[in-house]
């Protein structure tokens, strides 16, 4: 079973391919969300890119930014291995 660490996430990369489909309604419902009921229930998931040293998103591009949203500094998050092919 995995467990979530806290990450900064100002050391989390967003790539581009999750930039077009970020959906501000829903940001805004899951920031709602997250202050009603006590805080961020499902960790994002990242993988760490060394060479940059920084955090790759894999997961949660919405969760990642309705934390951004309400001034948290860090988030939740499972570290993952990424695979090379």
């Amino acid at each position: 079973m995995m467990k979530a660490v806290p990450v900064k996430i100002a050391e989390i990369y967003v790539p581009a391919k999750f930039k077009g489909t970020l959906d501000a309604a829903k940001v805004s419902a899951l920031a709602d969300e997250i202050v009603g009921d006590g805080g961020l229930k499902v960790p994002i998931q990242v993988r760490r890119d060394e060479a940059q040293k920084r955090y790759v998103l894999v997961a949660g591009l919405h969760r990642l930014e309705a934390m951004r949203s309400l001034g948290e500094a860090t988030i939740a998050a499972y570290i993952v291995a990424a695979r090379k092919f």
